[in-house]
């Protein structure tokens, strides 16, 4: 596929697509991207009078300096990992979920629902249903833009977008109305959830983080190694080679779709459960991890244990960057700033491993060629 860049009238660019590299040499590349992005980030830092060294130093130790620090990161890895997941299933597809953020809501919402009102059933019975809940609530979300892609070709892009703030809309209505907490005073709140509706603990975290294990093998297995999965692929290659081979398209997407959203809901359900939201829904219970989610998707390149890794390292970023902020009485907009430089870098190197530029010649060179 060659892709002209008009320069002066004359065709003289173009982009080729290159053969695919081995693994080893565009691991190495990424190491090279990530580096020059780490200086690229030094330098931002040294122009705001600070030093560099320093600066990656406190990043780094803040994440690990304690027990607790850890805790912490571990509760910002968590929901990113489990919301990147559910966006990767449907990425494959090529299918554009970026209502991830809504799904994620949409399962803290049905797991709220049993945790405020069923929650006089036993402990571990309550937690299966709220789970259940949370993943058929966001995989329900997840359906509506499904079926309209599927009945009227709309753009998901858009759909799934506006469907996060309608289930942001919902809990800002169940907050000022029908679950608004009466105990609370004149402060709009939801109650907090019952005991019983509280995730165990293992080692002093909740369990999110043994699901988070569990998922990342199973969705591997799924994606690389099942009939469903290569069904995926096939689809996000070419809907007409899919019919071609006698699969059912419009079923695929919406099975596709309903497990990835289904994993974002089973993400809001627990977070809504565990100890980083202090067991209440509120409208920051997403706090922007479903947009963070398409990021680290795409530079996992889709693969859940990539994605395990790259959400670690978003994870110790956004958590260390905290800690360093404060050490250094930096603006809170570091980290992102950080975050920016390194997805500009990823992204810039991921376009050379994929294509290259081939400069042709102009006619007029070409004649001059051709006459000697």
């Amino acid at each position: 596929m060659n892709k002209p860049l008009k320069l002066g009238g004359e065709n003289r660019f173009h982009v080729v697509k290159r053969a695919e590299l081995p693994f080893k040499q565009t691991a190495l590349l990424y190491i090279l991207a990530i580096v020059l992005a780490l200086v690229a980030g030094g330098i931002f830092i040294l122009c705001i009078g600070h030093n560099p060294f320093s600066f990656y130093a406190t990043l780094i130790s803040g994440c690990f300096r304690s027990k607790l620090a850890f805790v912490a990161l571990i509760k910002i890895i968590m929901p990113l990992l489990l919301t990147t997941l559910g966006v990767a299933v449907a990425f494959k597809m090529k299918f554009w979920n970026i209502g991830a953020e809504g799904q994620f809501i949409m399962g803290a919402i049905c797991a709220t629902y049993f945790a405020l009102y069923w929650g006089d059933m036993p402990h571990f019975l309550l937690v299966i249903v709220m789970m259940l809940a949370g993943f058929v609530g966001g995989g329900i979300w997840g359906l509506i833009p499904a079926y309209f892609k599927c009945r009227f070709d709309t753009n998901e892009t858009l759909l799934t977008l506006m469907l996060n703030y309608i289930a942001l809309y919902i809990v800002q209505y169940l907050r000022d109305g029908p679950w608004r907490d009466p105990a609370a005073g004149g402060f709009l709140k939801i109650a907090k959830h019952p005991e019983s509706a509280w995730l165990d603990k293992l080692f002093g975290i909740d369990i999110t983080w043994v699901i988070c294990i569990i998922l990342v093998v199973i969705m591997f297995i799924y994606l690389s190694y099942t009939k469903q999965g290569y069904e995926i692929a096939v689809v996000g290659d070419s809907h007409n080679t899919a019919r071609y081979a006698g699969m059912n398209v419009k079923g695929i997407i919406l099975r596709t779709m309903f497990i990835s959203a289904a994993v974002c809901g089973l993400a809001g359900m627990l977070q809504v459960t565990g100890d980083a939201t202090s067991h209440t829904l509120t409208m920051g219970i997403a706090s922007g991890v479903g947009f963070t989610a398409i990021i680290v998707a795409w530079l996992a390149k889709l693969n859940p244990f990539g994605i395990l890794l790259v959400s670690t390292f978003f994870g110790i970023l956004d958590k260390g960057s905290g800690v360093a902020e404060s050490t250094f009485g930096l603006s809170s907009s570091v980290a992102d700033v950080l975050q920016g430089i390194i997805l500009f870098f990823i992204l810039g190197l991921d376009f050379f491993i994929r294509y290259k530029i081939v400069i042709s010649k102009s006619e007029h060179e070409e004649t001059k060629e051709a006459a000697k």
